[in-house]
């Protein structure tokens, strides 16, 4: 483990509290429909999502490589910079947090990162074709999910057409702890990686080391630091994303859940870093509309989908305003 003093140690400790919040922030993501379908109540599927989120961020660092050395070229920037982006985005995540908006924590860090970066040398410092391929993810992220979620819960229909309903339901609600488990692995595997990816950043930015690698300390103390913040949970951000847009029952939860944590893998797998709260939505969308379209709240969907449009240029503006600061005082 490295000499961690000053402005790097400031960071460090900022990455494990932005992973500590965006494991409370995204809680719902995980657990919301297990819990809104009543297969599993609040303490139980928090704790267990916990673990899971722990055991999801082992499998992999092709996202964190991807944030540490893809976005921002590691060179041009400070540990300030790093800070900067850091303090932005969780500001985004609390203030998002109190008003009860599930939106990306991904999506507040790639704004954040990009603001405080071009606040410091100017856009010549962020690298545009893998911040391309980021949005490029985030944007058909959403579209898998929903496709995803819709064709599982067409072909689960169409299998057990002939079963009856209470027969059914006691399947689903067994199926369903397993598509919630594999639903929180998921996620781990994805977003862990992020404050993974900002850590060796800023690790290669001071000069501590020279390759995007991601060392064993980093990994350890980020996915304990999204477990602690997926315990404590984030309940209203829950009630929103599991009962507010489309009424579930445990079939649609495991067939949103399963398509919603198969487009996290894959995407995990490749190293793009996309959102899991814009996926888990959308597959719960696609489900909802294999019901029929009123069977959504859209109201709702429209609301979530505002705070999505303003996340990145938001937390962009606050991690540029944060840096302003920072660099006036260091």
């Amino acid at each position: 483990m490295p000499d961690l003093t000053g402005m790097l140690l400031v960071t460090v400790v900022l990455a494990l509290l932005f992973d500590f919040s965006n494991g409370w922030h995204d809680c719902a993501n995980a657990v919301a429909t297990v819990v809104s379908t009543r297969v599993m109540s609040p303490l139980a599927a928090v704790m267990w999502a916990g673990v899971l989120n722990v055991a999801g961020a082992f499998f992999s660092t092709a996202v964190a490589k991807m944030i540490g050395g893809g976005i921002v070229f590691p060179e041009a920037i400070t540990s300030v910079v790093v800070a900067a982006a850091l303090a932005g985005a969780i500001l985004w995540n609390l203030v998002t947090l109190i008003l009860g908006l599930p939106t990306s924590s991904s999506h507040a860090l790639i704004g954040a990162l990009v603001g405080s970066a071009a606040a410091h040398g100017g856009w010549s410092v962020v690298q545009f074709k893998g911040l391309r391929a980021v949005l490029e993810a985030m944007i058909f992220s959403p579209l898998f999910g929903f496709l995803m979620g819709l064709l599982i819960m067409v072909a689960v229909s169409w299998s057990f057409f002939k079963v009856p309903r209470g027969v059914a339901q006691k399947v689903f609600s067994r199926l369903q702890l397993l598509s919630a488990s594999f639903m929180a692995f998921s996620h781990g595997a994805n977003d862990a990686q992020k404050a993974m990816g900002i850590i060796t950043l800023a690790l290669v930015a001071s000069g501590q080391q020279t390759s995007s690698d991601v060392p064993t300390w980093v990994v350890v103390s980020c996915a304990l630091a999204m477990g602690a913040g997926t315990m404590i949970g984030g309940r209203r951000i829950m009630r929103t994303l599991g009962m507010h847009i489309v009424k579930l029952e445990p079939v649609h939860g495991f067939a949103a859940e399963t398509g919603a944590a198969s487009v996290l893998l894959f995407a995990a797998h490749f190293g793009l870093p996309v959102s899991t709260t814009h996926t888990i939505t959308s597959s719960i969308l696609g489900v909802g509309a294999t019901k029929r379209l009123s069977a959504v709240r859209w109201g709702v969907t429209t609301k979530i989908l505002s705070a999505w449009i303003f996340t990145m240029p938001g937390a962009g503006i606050l991690g540029a305003l944060v840096y302003a600061i920072l660099s006036s005082f260091v």
